[in-house]
């Protein structure tokens, strides 16, 4: 899990003032906050569901909290004012949840589990598996917001959890590595070639499933079906 450190912090230092910089502290501190609270839920229901159904909905999860170079770079990039405000009120995404997924219907019965708590609120969604970017790049994005409590008040915060098969992840991974690579030559035929990858990788995905659930079937068991009402 990645925290922000002191060291991470002492990037904001030229730009705020002590009261300033303590504001920001806070911030950071109520989005970690958030975020732990979002992962403990997650964590609550893969112990549910693997008991109920003898297999772990999901593999993995990884959670970080964006850098302060990150912060800066998309308020700038978005030609937003530098500030505490403008941080809280602007970006969605300061708190990041990652869950890896051996299933696409997995990753809808959990995204559907969560949401229907009755303290999450879902902000907004976005498919990329029904509906790829342009790249090939798949997963499901969803902003929540959840109430953290202070010692004088409740607060809710806002947090971004992505939901990805492992193959989706290994692509998204090898894609971001590439993108930033210099003087890579004929980008545009490494483009093609990824995108290829990733409709395979998709292929790869349905197919997968589609044993699973004849597994399942003759085992009697079929976790699918509990996230889908």
């Amino acid at each position: 899990m990645e925290i922000m450190d002191e060291y991470k912090l002492e990037a904001f230092r030229e730009y705020f003032d002590r009261g300033e910089m303590r504001r920001f502290r806070e911030l950071m501190m109520y989005y970690e906050c958030a975020m732990l609270e979002v992962k403990t839920k997650l964590d609550v229901l893969n112990k549910e569901l693997s008991l109920r159904k003898s297999r772990n909905p999901f593999e993995s999860i990884k959670c970080r909290i964006k850098s302060p170079e990150s912060i800066l770079e998309k308020l700038t990039r978005r030609g937003i004012p530098f500030s505490v405000d403008n941080i809280e009120k602007e970006l969605n995404d300061i708190a990041g949840i990652r869950v890896i997924c051996s299933f696409p219907d997995d990753i809808y019965a959990l995204v559907d589990y969560l949401i229907e708590q009755d303290d999450i609120r879902l902000v907004t969604m976005k498919d990329y598996i029904k509906n790829p970017k342009p790249n090939g790049y798949r997963s499901v994005h969803i902003i929540v917001e959840v109430p953290i409590f202070l010692t004088d008040r409740k607060k809710p915060m806002r947090v971004e959890v992505q939901f990805r098969t492992i193959a989706m992840d290994f692509w998204a991974s090898l894609e971001h590595k590439l993108k930033y690579k210099k003087n890579i030559k004929k980008a545009e035929d490494i483009s093609e070639q990824l995108f290829y990858c990733a409709e395979l990788i998709s292929q790869l995905d349905a197919r997968m499933q589609q044993i699973r659930d004849k597994i399942e079937l003759n085992e009697g068991q079929d976790f699918s079906d509990e996230g889908e009402k």
